[in-house]
């Protein structure tokens, strides 16, 4: 590993930075992951689109319906690809020594960080010092950088003064803290100096660049979903904003309104994930199947995404770039 435990939080300021992706996995469809697909997405999306880091085996990667082996083989295939520097592995798990199996794996293969989500806890109202207990333990037990995952998901969202005290833990370095604005601003604030504090919402980034000095989109779809080889809009606005340009980063973040409309309005309900992977497909990634318990897109339900695509502005090759 490039750091020590005690080191980790100073590493990571320097280096977990930029925009990181959410990988979703892509499977064929009789269920096996898509292994030369995976790595023809990571390339595209570090050597075209400019994204720095990948979220691997997260929500969106459908971590719920893969086996240990297979989480640690896509972890495999993204440090081989991307390189360690540029990979954080999701470990969450409702089974710690699970967490803990892929903390020690993610370590070995080279990868600089984990991600653990706070776990869903049965029967508790006031969960804040089983949460502490529960991240010192997984800090004590692996040298690796941690980043937190705070969502509703869990049926419960940590307070700010919460994490504000896990931050505390030497190797905890960051956190994806799907919250409402007014806590991850409070986060920023109360433990700014100790934690990376970042959010999934691409539509709010650009404003926590400019009013919290954020440098870290950790993370979600829209680097890959929003982009293109030669239209790099996110990037774009991004880099403009971390020069201090922010009319001009404004301006180009606007832009992508229709994109970010037509890709919402046409995901049909229960189905983010077929919906997202057939956007890729469009796109020319590598989408692929999903699996159950997740459902398929019906060809009825592709016709909306694939009209609104055509026509939303996102611009696919060099000639349609210059037709603009």
């Amino acid at each position: 590993m490039r750091y020590r435990r005690s080191d980790a939080k100073d590493y990571a300021r320097e280096h977990f930075r930029g925009i990181w992706a959410a990988a979703l996995t892509p499977f064929t469809p009789d269920g096996a992951i898509d292994e030369a697909g995976l790595r023809k997405n990571f390339r595209h999306w570090a050597d075209d689109l400019g994204i720095d880091g990948a979220f691997v085996c997260g929500k969106q990667g459908e971590f719920f319906s893969m086996s240990i082996a297979e989480r640690k083989r896509t972890f495999e295939i993204a440090v081989e690809e991307l390189g360690g520097q540029h990979t954080v592995m999701s470990c969450s798990d409702q089974n710690l020594d699970v967490v803990l199996e892929l903390a020690r794996h993610a370590k070995a293969i080279g990868s600089d960080y984990i991600v653990v989500h706070a776990p869903v806890l049965h029967f508790l109202h006031k969960q804040d010092e089983t949460l502490f207990q529960y991240y010192k333990h997984i800090s004590e037990e692996v040298e690796i950088g941690i980043a937190l995952w705070s969502h509703p998901d869990s049926g419960y969202l940590m307070s700010p003064e919460l994490c504000a005290r896990i931050a505390e833990l030497p190797n905890v370095v960051a956190i994806k803290y799907s919250v409402p604005r007014d806590m991850y601003t409070r986060l920023t604030r109360l433990a700014g100096d100790k934690i990376l504090v970042s959010t999934a919402s691409e539509g709010e980034w650009l404003d926590n660049i400019v009013e919290l000095q954020w440098r870290l989109y950790l993370c979600s779809s829209p680097p890959y979903t929003l982009q293109t080889k030669v239209d790099r809009r996110m990037r774009e606005y991004t880099d403009l904003a971390f020069r201090g340009e922010a009319a001009r980063a404004k301006a180009v973040r606007d832009s992508l309104n229709p994109v970010r409309e037509a890709f919402r309005r046409t995901r049909p309900p229960e189905k983010f994930h077929s919906h997202s992977k057939y956007w890729q497909q469009l796109l020319g990634q590598i989408g692929g199947s999903v699996r159950r318990p997740l459902l398929e897109l019906t060809e009825a339900e592709k016709d909306a995404p694939r009209r609104a695509f055509e026509t939303c502005g996102l611009k696919l090759d060099s000639i349609s770039s210059s037709a603009a």
